[in-house]
């Protein structure tokens, strides 16, 4: 009698044991597949579409160079800083943007200032390029014509005070909006009060435009007509309004 029962004793700690060894590889092969999904984005400098002096004589070659080469560069440099051996180097900047209030001041400044740039070098082009008749049918049914656009637009950027950016972004509607965010904020930030998709961004910190213009920030903006890529921005509103 006490052989079986020790028998059984041990054969239920062996069935213990086996069962509790199946439970750790589960939990085990549950990680490593959560690290294999989780890997890091791979952030990157993209290159200026174009040469420095492309944009002349509206951007002249000496402000886009050092805009460039050296204050977006350091926003992107000091934003991989910042997320550095944390979980924000497994997020998409958009969904680091979403929740941004959460995040330490660098991830929020830096992180804009390298998106911002980003989008402000893809929507401008040598010489321009113009609006299909389609785009322009909607700008001018949302704002009433586009001498009134461009009057909301420049209007914008005039009354921010110190640095910021001036946007023209998609709602959550699929409605266009314009709208300014001070320093490198952007529509897609949950810090912000109007929220979008933005699909055309004009820098007006006076890095942008104070070698050329000084403190003339109207004929900057008057002058970013000239180079706009009506194209990028049709094609980005695209993309937003399938989101």
């Amino acid at each position: 009698m006490k052989k079986s029962i020790f028998i059984l004793s041990l054969a239920l700690i062996f069935s213990v044991q086996a069962h509790a060894q199946s439970n750790k590889n589960s939990i085990n092969q549950q990680k490593n597949t959560l690290m294999n999904t989780t890997e890091k984005i791979n952030h990157e400098f993209k290159p200026l579409p174009y040469d420095y002096d492309a944009l002349e004589p509206y951007i002249d070659k000496m402000t886009m160079e050092i805009h460039y080469s050296r204050h977006h560069k350091a926003y992107f440099d000091n934003f991989l800083k910042a997320i550095n051996g944390t979980a924000l180097e497994n997020k998409e900047l958009i969904d680091v943007f979403a929740e941004v209030s959460k995040y330490p001041a660098a991830v929020r400044n830096n992180g804009g200032g390298y998106f911002n740039h980003e989008l402000f070098w893809d929507i401008m082009t040598p010489g321009g390029s113009k609006m299909s008749e389609g785009f322009e049918d909607l700008l001018i049914k949302r704002f009433g014509s586009m001498e009134k656009f461009k009057e909301d637009f420049f209007n914008a950027g005039m009354t921010r005070f110190g640095s910021g950016w001036v946007w023209l972004s998609v709602d959550e509607n699929g409605g266009l909006f314009i709208s300014s965010t001070p320093n490198q904020d952007n529509p897609l930030m949950d810090v912000t009060e109007k929220h979008g998709i933005p699909i055309l961004g004009m820098d007006v910190w006076e890095h942008a435009y104070y070698l050329k213009y000084q403190n003339k920030r109207a004929d900057y903006i008057n002058a970013f007509w000239n180079v706009l890529n009506w194209k990028a921005v049709e094609e980005r509103y695209q993309k937003a309004i399938k989101k």
